[in-house]
């Protein structure tokens, strides 16, 4: 095959800094339109960004020379970069160090992307963290390790 094909959907969450909720819904489109732009100058297209106060989940197409952690690493760095620059909120702002990235099949894109949409609506019967561990069993993965996002 003299031609490489990916498509590779990841599905990335973190946090705002200690959980604070800095991303108040006054700034939270600017915020989302800054990760966007910076997700498709990084080579990865977000297909949706969402979230609450204290976190957002993004849907992205992983470029073919990209990392998981390289993206999300130079997301989260420019766009709090911006937020402070532009002063759009009144505290310092920043990400926790961690996250989680899920890889997602194109037979699941349709869903994740209305969960990721509906975050408002499921943050009224889940909080933050039972949605955290669920999605760590969900994945596989020891519910026992610390998290950082």
């Amino acid at each position: 095959m003299s031609h490489s094909f990916t498509r590779i959907w990841i599905h990335a969450i973190w946090s705002t800094k200690q959980r604070y909720p800095l991303i108040i819904p006054a700034v939270e489109n600017r915020v989302h339109d800054y990760m966007k732009k910076e997700f498709a100058e990084s080579s990865c297209p977000a297909r949706i960004i969402n979230g609450m106060p204290e976190h957002v989940h993004s849907l992205f197409l992983l470029g073919p020379q990209c990392t998981v952690a390289g993206t999300i690493k130079q997301v989260k760095g420019s766009t709090s970069n911006r937020i402070n620059e532009e002063d759009l909120i009144t505290e310092k702002f920043a990400w926790q160090t961690g996250y989680a990235a899920y890889s997602v099949s194109e037979s699941l894109l349709q869903k994740v992307y209305n969960y990721i949409a509906n975050q408002k609506q499921h943050h009224q019967r889940k909080t933050f963290l039972k949605e955290h561990e669920e999605l760590i069993k969900l994945h596989g993965l020891d519910p026992k390790g610390e998290s950082d996002i």
